[in-house]
């Protein structure tokens, strides 16, 4: 099957994260993403422990499907191969700092004007002209100008350090789907554009859920109660078992609460309640929730547990240590994990993209490069380009 972005280029000058992830979506999807690094350096995203035998497992898990060219930006002859790229790109994406580009000679205004029709991706921080955009941004600080951090700070403790990048993988995201809808829109009006996707605006867009009570109070009403998915419902919570393993419980909806209440012979514990509930510590009642939920999940081992209620369908599910959840019999079945035959490090496991199921991209046609893998095919080809366009040239004149 073609696929959605065959014949589509992509010249990406981003590094670590989100670019990267965002140009490695796109490859998947089939287009030919070429990667410019610094020589001898390139992305330090190739530094980042563990590794293979060589290179750094984050790095192939978010540059697959890329060809990487090593170019010194800061010599006239490296940049000009830049600039040729750049005339020839479908889609640029950056994450340089504020001036940088322009500096470089490869900002919008620079390049639209050999290549009007470019849709040009900027991933920046804090947004560029604000006054925290010259402010590294790095997920830890956008999580906590973003107030997703602040949802679990207690005066005289710090908030736990989430063990997930928002930042990077929404700003990566929108991103992605920016570059999407800019060149379904191109496809229709053949009009190119400049799009800036800051981290801090794309994690704050989806916390609806964590900014609910603040939004609340912007419009001049208490916010409270507020949805409890912080751990004060004891029916949407963390409980350990007997094995001194833990599950996750989520019996919000009143159906699944009666189910589970019933199956434990406590049916007392389920009288009938509104859809408000749901979400709510659930008042006099919870410390009787708790307990019940305490003690049925303390009397067995996690995997027997789990099990067990798989097959009733009452969702309490394992907590998983990371070397179990990519081992585990479900991760398996789903073919999350599968292997690609790496050049220089053998066989390595990678992270299944779920479009791959749809047979909308393809992780497997090319490995994550190493720096400067592919600058002579790259630069042969843009020789062959200028031929031809030389040679075309020629034949047009009278």
């Amino acid at each position: 099957m073609k696929m959605a972005l065959e014949g589509v280029r992509v010249v990406d000058y981003s590094r670590l994260l989100p670019g990267p992830w965002c140009t490695q979506t796109l490859g998947d999807l089939g287009a030919d993403v070429i990667k410019v690094e610094q020589p001898e350096i390139g992305d330090y995203g190739r530094f980042n422990p563990p590794n293979y035998k060589v290179g750094g497992v984050y790095f192939g898990s978010i540059n697959r499907n890329k060809r990487s060219i090593a170019l010194d930006l800061d010599r006239a002859d490296d940049r000009a191969v830049a600039v040729e790229l750049n005339a020839q790109a479908d889609v640029i994406v950056e994450a340089f700092r504020p001036g940088v580009t322009k500096k470089l000679g490869i900002d919008y205004e620079t390049v639209v004007k050999s290549n009007p029709n470019v849709i040009y991706c900027s991933i920046t921080g804090f947004g560029n002209n604000s006054a925290l955009g010259r402010v590294p941004g790095h997920d830890l600080s956008i999580q906590g100008v973003a107030g997703t951090l602040g949802k679990h700070l207690k005066t005289g403790s710090a908030p736990p350090m989430p063990t997930f990048q928002a930042g990077d993988f929404t700003a990566a995201a929108f991103a992605t789907i920016s570059v999407l809808a800019a060149y379904i829109r191109r496809t229709a009006t053949g009009a190119g554009c400049y799009m800036e996707i800051p981290m801090y605006d794309s994690l704050i867009s989806v916390s609806n859920v964590a900014l609910s009570g603040a939004l609340a109070r912007l419009a001049g009403h208490s916010g409270k109660p507020e949805m409890e998915p912080w751990g004060r419902n004891p029916r949407y919570n963390i409980y350990p078992t007997r094995d001194g393993k833990y599950v996750t419980v989520c019996l919000l909806e009143y159906r699944g609460w009666k189910r589970f209440c019933e199956y434990i012979g406590r049916p007392e514990l389920a009288p009938e309640e509104s859809w408000a509930d749901r979400h709510s510590d659930h008042g006099d009642r919870a410390a009787s929730f708790r307990e019940a939920i305490a003690g049925f999940c303390a009397s067995r081992d996690r995997d027997a547990l789990a099990d067990e209620m798989a097959k009733v369908e009452i969702s309490i599910c394992a907590i998983y240590a990371p070397d179990e959840a990519v081992a585990s019999a479900h991760a398996v079945s789903r073919g999350t994990v599968a292997f690609t035959d790496h050049p220089v490090e053998g066989r390595i496991p990678h992270l299944v993209d779920p479009l791959t199921h749809a047979g909308l991209s393809d992780p497997k046609r090319r490995p994550s490069p190493q720096l400067g893998e592919h600058s002579d095919e790259i630069r042969r080809e843009l020789d062959e380009a200028r031929s031809a366009n030389a040679g075309r040239a020629t034949r047009t004149q009278p």
